[in-house]
């Protein structure tokens, strides 16, 4: 089992940034690909960006390319999103998810957390 907690979510203004923290817990932190999803309300998960064990493959949204950077540390057991440049369209929850192979779709992924909430005002 792995365990996901995330953190950093919170209101912010269009056009601000936001960190978000996912640690993770229970197995070999490094063995896993860690992925972002997010889901507004009435609408399905979304895949964000996600990032291979090493750190060097990341596959980003295209909605989020140029603004969203996702990174991980592995000796914290902790995979980061800074999301900069905000929109209200990326009103969300914020969900990071592991998985032994990295994949673009929720359906790939074993475990996930809680979710955390990003709020974005015009």
């Amino acid at each position: 089992q792995v365990q996901l907690v995330e953190s950093g979510g919170g209101l912010v203004q269009a056009g601000g940034s936001l960190r978000l923290s996912c640690a993770a817990s229970g197995r070999t932190f490094i063995n896993y690909a860690m992925g972002w999803f997010r889901q507004a309300p009435g609408k399905e998960r979304q895949f964000v960006v996600a990032i291979g064990g090493s750190g060097y493959n990341v596959h980003y949204a295209d909605s989020v390319k140029g603004r969203f950077t996702i990174s991980r540390d592995n000796a914290k057991n902790t995979v980061y999103l800074q999301m900069n440049s905000l929109k209200p369209e990326d009103t969300a929850l914020y969900y990071c998810a592991a998985a032994e192979v990295l994949a673009t779709g929720p359906s790939g992924y074993d475990y996930w957390g809680q979710g955390t909430q990003v709020t974005v005002s015009s």
